[in-house]
């Protein structure tokens, strides 16, 4: 017996932005699980005839093709982080003026937010490409901007890119880069009861946490934003009994770096700050610079408003960047609240973002 089709869940473009928002959070679409919010975004967009929209896996990308002088991205991820029950987090509800569930602030809030600007906004000032992607929240693998840049780099073609990030609806320039490193101590082997016949990995590694101690982070103005980077222990492991003496201990070390820097600059500081120890990088994501100096960064910012700090944590702006395009956060939704069960994102900060970016494109 064949299985009845799944009704494709229907979104309403012309509904306000809050009840936008709701509906698309009210759409489960946890990490590998984007299907059925992909299917719903693509059919809201294909009757839309000034858009050109093309799938690629469960991301999307939908584009006006005006001969414009400039071409804008705008792009957010269509899925969230795993629901719970205790609480609720969905569906999706109001509480005062803040809707409450899950992806309200990371980053479904954004997701309306294009959704209005992509149905409402026919004659753009710019030519606009807007891009629904999957797998944000897990493995850089599975990320949706990286398969579209896979499959088809010139879809992502641009002179600007607004990644609708939650931002409280200000904005955020570029990002910071995000390097890993495993900083090992070796010893010898030996009962804990005749220490002397060995040597003590852990011991050792006190001296790489005495450097993370005196460690003098630096600030650096970047485009006329300032990055305040960061250099961290964030684990540590050693040991395989209560009565062994350790012969290796790691000290996992996350340094978030400005993006004055590459990939391969910041890995030589980390060797240099850990020098004389075994290190080994694991994981390096470059930054992102915000090129506020470029006239469609300018343009954003006036037609915003906005107050604009630097992003001090890492986005997909980092992507667009390695691609040469320039690219801000800018979205509803407190930042710090992301991810958390009792996700909330005021309603004016949702009608303040789709009201900013109108006034930007038309």
């Amino acid at each position: 017996m064949t299985s009845a089709p799944s009704t494709v869940p229907v979104l309403d473009l012309s509904a306000d932005i809050t009840t936008l928002t709701a509906a698309v959070c009210d759409i489960e679409s946890v990490s590998h699980d984007e299907a059925r919010i992909c299917d719903a975004i693509e059919a809201a967009l294909r009757p839309l005839a000034h858009l050109e929209v093309t799938r690629i896996g469960n991301s999307l990308v939908a584009r006006t093709s005006l001969g414009r002088p400039e071409r804008v991205v705008l792009a957010g991820h269509i899925d969230t982080v795993p629901l719970t029950t205790d609480p609720v987090n969905l569906p999706t509800r109001l509480e005062g003026d803040e809707l409450v569930g899950r992806g309200t602030v990371d980053m479904k809030g954004g997701v309306a937010v294009q959704l209005k600007v992509a149905a409402e906004v026919t004659e753009p000032s710019r030519d606009l490409t807007f891009v629904f992607y999957e797998g944000e929240e897990v493995d850089s693998q599975y990320n949706g901007l990286r398969l579209i840049q896979e499959a088809r780099p010139e879809l992502l073609e641009a002179d600007f890119a607004v990644l609708l990030e939650p931002t409280a609806a200000e904005v955020e320039g570029g990002c910071k880069g995000t390097l890993r490193a495993l900083v090992t101590t070796r010893g010898v082997a030996a009962h804990s009861a005749r220490p002397w016949k060995g040597h003590n990995a852990i011991h050792d590694a006190g001296e790489v946490l005495a450097r993370l101690t005196a460690y003098e982070t630096r600030t650096v103005t970047v485009d006329g934003l300032e990055y305040r980077e960061a250099l961290n222990a964030t684990g540590i492991t050693g040991g395989i009994a209560g009565n062994v003496i350790p012969d290796r201990c790691v000290v996992t070390v996350n340094y978030r770096y400005a993006p004055d820097l590459s990939e391969e600059q910041a890995a030589e500081h980390v060797r240099e700050v850990f020098d004389g120890f075994e290190v080994e990088v694991v994981d390096n994501a470059a930054g992102a610079r915000p090129g506020l100096d470029l006239p469609a960064a300018k343009a954003f910012v006036d037609a915003l408003g906005a107050t604009v700090t630097a992003k001090e944590g890492w986005t997909d702006v980092a992507r667009f960047a390695a691609l040469g395009v320039p690219a801000v956060n800018f979205g509803p939704g407190d930042p710090n609240l992301a991810h958390h069960d009792d996700e909330r994102c005021p309603v004016d900060q949702l009608v303040a973002a789709e009201a900013a970016l109108l006034r930007w494109l038309a």
